[in-house]
């Protein structure tokens, strides 16, 4: 599908999603597109089996299975460096396959420090103005060709509510806070992981920011420890693909924020979502795809939602 097709065709997905799962008819903005459409990507995680044969497949699984690999010499959508690192992997492991008594995930990841392969070492992004730090294994989003305008977007919805503070949930290392924190007079970050929310704080100490605070907090009450109140706040809602449970609706609900801006890498369960705040007296203020995942069926969207 030529590139433009693309970009309508994953507008399009998030309005009939929001349609038929959400019961909302909201105008669907323009699918902002990705600076690259190829080698855009900066994290993969090929595998492989139990080497069984001289040229044993090294790739990906195939789709709706889960232990037949498709070998893939070079993934067109991962950056140029990846793709020579995992080459001269590729053909290290074929040249001493009985090193390995099983298969195995590999990681390839490119930041400041080059391509790393240890999913435990620390390594460095730029985005924007803030400097991010996290394990190379973690999740951190993988086309930086986008990331900015991406993260801008949200940053700038949250603002515009007139909000003083920025409550940043499932806040992870800190990207949507740490981008935030030169806009408003606080940010706060609530992460489940306390392990993430330090790192979250390492980062605000690395981009010398003084008014960010980091909550390790439980998912019964995430709010809890928040000291600002709910109607003097944006809340930035980034959930993995599962999106929210009831029990942290409810509590967003409660905490009555000035703006709600949910980020969502799955349209379907992002429309469960909204449908719920929907009908607790909320509304879909604005809704904007954006691609950062080219020639994949995947979309993230950032919607804002207000008080109705």
């Amino acid at each position: 599908m030529a590139y433009a097709e693309q970009l309508v065709w994953k507008r399009k997905q998030v309005a009939e999603v929001y349609e038929r799962l959400g019961g909302l008819t909201v105008e669907v903005e323009p699918t902002h597109p990705s600076p690259k459409q190829y080698g855009y990507r900066s994290k993969i995680t090929p595998h492989f089996m139990t080497p069984r044969r001289a040229d044993f497949p090294i790739g990906f699984l195939a789709a709706g299975t889960s232990r037949r690999v498709v070998d893939v010499a070079k993934c067109p959508i991962a950056t140029d460096a990846i793709n020579a690192a995992y080459a001269r992997s590729r053909k290290d492991i074929r040249a001493n396959p009985g090193r390995f008594e099983r298969g195995a995930t590999l990681l390839f990841r490119d930041c400041q420090e080059g391509v790393v392969s240890d999913p435990r070492q620390t390594v460095t992004e730029q985005v924007g103005r803030v400097k991010m730090k996290f394990l190379a294994g973690e999740f951190f989003q993988n086309n930086p060709s986008v990331l900015e305008d991406f993260v801008g977007h949200a940053i700038r919805l949250a603002k515009a509510s007139g909000a003083k503070h920025l409550v940043d949930t499932y806040c992870g290392s800190g990207l949507f806070a740490l981008s935030g924190a030169r806009e408003f007079e606080s940010v706060n970050g609530v992460e489940v992981s306390a392990e993430a929310a330090r790192k979250a704080a390492e980062n605000a100490t690395l981009n010398g920011f003084l008014n960010c605070r980091f909550i390790a907090g439980s998912a019964e009450s995430i709010f809890a420890n928040v000291p600002v109140r709910g109607p003097e706040t944006a809340v930035i809602v980034d959930p993995p693909r599962r999106g929210c449970d009831e029990p942290f609706l409810e509590q967003l609900h409660a905490f009555n924020p000035r703006r709600i801006v949910y980020i969502s890498c799955a349209p379907d369960t992002q429309a469960r979502d909204l449908k719920y705040l929907c009908s607790r007296g909320w509304k879909v203020i604005s809704a904007k795809p954006f691609d950062l995942f080219p020639q994949t069926r995947h979309v993230e969207c950032i919607a804002a939602l207000e008080k109705a």
